[in-house]
């Protein structure tokens, strides 16, 4: 068989090939919210982490029961730091555009204030309760930018209206730096707009620092201590008293950072021996998953499971499958046959010489 054959067959299996780098399980045993953390810090990994709406749909797959605690708790004083509701853009406090005096530590959630020169750029907190127009953002479609004036509501509401009909709310700088975004929002010069930032007043319990939620937009209107999150039977969450037995969802972890340092060779046989293999990454989001590992590596660069072969002259996964994700950095390619992929701590890959000494990611 032609190599050219082989390769077009292997990327064929590997682009319909997609593993979990973690699973949840459904627990039908009442306990609080304490409680059922214990009971999954014993038995799995934590309580349930969840990154965006794949996870969401996976965790309903585990079970048709809903009123289940997840991992999410309100935070007891302490840094509240500002995150963008699309899970996968990074708050960055240098680029940001506040208004002078803002943010006042007050509210918890962004608007663009209205401006009389035109300019949407400075931000105000703001209470989320409070009703405004909105800015959606849609991934996919040729208008990436929509403007929300027909009707006026709370942050919540604006956030679940744009996740319904688009995507998300408008999320990051080069969205809101982008000159289609500024040509629409110009056309509503005289309206404060919901921006999908926001304060973070919970955490969840393994550390992970995820921005996604999931609030039922009504779910707050109550008072109480109501400090703990739970699934909700509309598929949204709601926060609920932490003391109340209820069922609950964990998760089980698949990937491991190994704080050693070793060659890439020595990294592969490491893992095959105690756990699976060296990680390998499909899609993007697997990609967020095993970058918040490589954050709390002590060296700069994380080997993962891509290496080169001369012979096709093409990167490969050691789990047998080619590469049909990438997030490659802007630089310029090595030279040789014993290349290897390392994972730099913001995520980026970069080709490394297979004998240099890294800690690395297994797959359990």
């Amino acid at each position: 068989m032609q190599w050219s054959l082989v390769v077009l067959i292997l990327m064929v299996q590997c682009c319909i090939f997609t593993c979990h780098l973690y699973e949840y399980h459904f627990i039908q045993d009442n306990m609080s919210w304490e409680e059922a953390r214990s009971y999954c810090r014993e038995h799995f990994t934590d309580l349930a982490t969840v990154s965006n709406m794949r996870d969401m749909e996976r965790m309903r797959n585990s079970s048709q029961t809903e009123g289940a605690w997840i991992g999410l708790q309100a935070k007891e004083g302490g840094n509240k730091p500002w995150r963008w509701s699309l899970p996968w853009v990074e708050y960055k406090e240098s680029e940001a555009l506040w208004e002078n005096g803002e943010p006042n530590d007050r509210e918890n959630c962004v608007k663009m204030d209205e401006n009389d020169e035109n300019d949407y750029r400075k931000w105000d907190d703001e209470s989320c309760t409070e009703d405004n127009h909105f800015i959606c953002y849609n991934e996919t479609g040729q208008q990436k930018y929509f403007v929300i004036d027909e009707h006026e509501l709370n942050w919540l509401q604006a956030q679940s209206y744009c996740r319904e009909h688009h995507t998300d709310l408008v999320s990051g700088l080069e969205q809101i730096n982008s000159t289609e975004f500024k040509n629409i929002t110009k056309q509503f010069n005289n309206q404060d707009l919901w921006i999908g930032l926001f304060r973070e007043v919970w955490s969840w319990s393994d550390g992970k620092n995820f921005s996604f939620r999931h609030w039922d937009p009504d779910s707050f209107e109550d008072e109480g201590d109501k400090d703990c999150a739970m699934t909700k039977t509309n598929e949204k969450w709601s926060p609920d008293i932490c003391t109340k037995p209820k069922p609950f969802y964990c998760y089980d972890d698949k990937v491991i950072l190994i704080k050693e340092n070793k060659t890439w060779e020595e990294a592969l046989d490491y893992c095959r021996a105690k756990h699976r293999d060296l990680v390998s990454i499909t899609d993007s989001h697997q990609q967020r998953w095993v970058e918040k590992r490589a954050k709390m590596a002590v060296t700069e660069f994380v080997w993962l499971g891509m290496r080169y072969t001369c012979t096709l002259d093409l990167w490969f996964w050691v789990s047998d499958r080619l590469v049909c994700y990438d997030n490659w950095a802007p630089e310029d390619k090595m030279k040789g046959c014993d290349r290897a992929t390392a994972m730099k701590r913001d995520g980026k890959w970069y080709e490394r010489r297979e004998g240099e000494f890294l800690n690395f990611i297994c797959a359990l």
